[in-house]
């Protein structure tokens, strides 16, 4: 095991550095300045050159990527936003809380929904509620997150008035000692109801077909068979012993959702107005604020390694076979 994690820390290393190169050289290389955004026109040529050295914009790009890469591995850095004026770190611990709370709700709404429904169209395979199951599943795992988000304001928000349509929480919420904290929880649960919702839906039709198909290659193993003639209830049979074995390669599955987790929570967050890392690294691209895009995309890329690690790990850690693959291989 040993072995094992230090390969995948290596290779973690490694995909994280691939990805922050040609993440830097790509936002580099793209067309445009960030310095017109802060140019004037009365502005001297002497005063534009001195804010493009200020910003370290006027070295070769090599040489940026050298002092760029040396501060984040020696210091730790990843330097100072051009837009917010202050250290990156500081705007990303900032931002990541809503973006935390939003992804762990859709999550728990992506799985709950998934596992359920494919239980579901399990149980009734063939019949009229498998198909409409399935049909469901499909629309949902083919329709874009900021389509369903737009018909969700528009119906739910706009038109019913059930939830709010931006933010994660009320103006009067901003006022600790006006609400107590369960009212501030409260009211920023009903703030979430709708893009966690919308994000963990759009991801719950993978789910619910994957595990509609485990439970049938399942249902047909011996042991399901012996509990059948041994007259364990359907119920029983489903729920414990079925959906227990079912659900060992969905670990899997939750690591490889990051990446669409991530990309769904920043088109997510842009439609419902949240302050997480989504709407940050957005206005950070349309800024041409460098440091902010290098650090969202060195934190999201480390979140889907890590998650990666971690469902592998899990996996290792309910299925003997995985485990002896792992240690035979050192």
């Amino acid at each position: 095991m040993t072995g094992f994690l230090l390969r995948r820390t290596v290779t973690a290393i490694l995909v994280i550095g691939i990805v922050l190169t040609l993440a830097f050289f790509a936002v580099h290389l793209a067309p445009g300045d960030p310095t017109t955004r802060y140019l004037d026109a009365r502005m001297s040529q002497a005063q534009q050159d001195q804010l493009r050295h200020a910003l370290g914009l006027d070295r070769p790009l090599p040489e940026q990527y050298v002092r760029w890469l040396g501060s984040v591995v020696l210091r730790a850095d990843l330097g100072f936003s051009f837009t917010h004026n202050r250290p990156v770190t500081r705007v990303l611990a900032d931002h990541l809380a809503p973006t935390a709370v939003l992804a762990i709700t859709a999550l728990l709404i992506q799985f709950g929904v998934g596992i359920l429904l494919g239980a579901l169209a399990a149980r009734r395979q063939g019949s009229l509620t498998d198909r409409v199951v399935r049909w469901l599943s499909l629309i949902l795992y083919s329709t874009p997150h900021f389509w369903l988000g737009l018909m969700a304001l528009l119906l739910l928000s706009y038109r019913a008035g059930w939830f709010p349509a931006s933010g994660i929480s009320s103006i009067e919420a901003l006022d600790w000692g006006a609400w107590s904290s369960p009212r501030r929880l409260l009211d920023t649960a009903h703030h979430l109801v709708l893009p966690a919702s919308v994000l963990g839906l759009a991801m719950a039709g993978g789910v619910t077909r994957f595990v509609r198909n485990s439970l049938l290659e399942v249902g047909h193993e011996d042991f399901i068979r012996s509990s059948r003639a041994a007259g364990v209830g359907e119920g029983r049979i489903l729920w414990v012993l079925a959906l227990k074995n079912a659900l060992v390669p969905v670990i899997q599955i939750a690591g490889l959702s990051l990446p669409y987790l991530i990309s769904g929570a920043l088109v997510t967050e842009v439609v419902f107005s949240l302050p997480g890392m989504g709407r940050l690294a957005y206005s950070a691209i349309l800024a041409r604020d460098y440091p902010v895009i290098l650090g969202a995309t060195l934190l999201a890329a480390t979140m889907v390694v890590c998650g990666n690690l971690l469902a592998d790990l899990g996996h290792a850690a309910v299925d003997p076979r995985v485990r002896r693959e792992i240690a035979h291989r050192g």
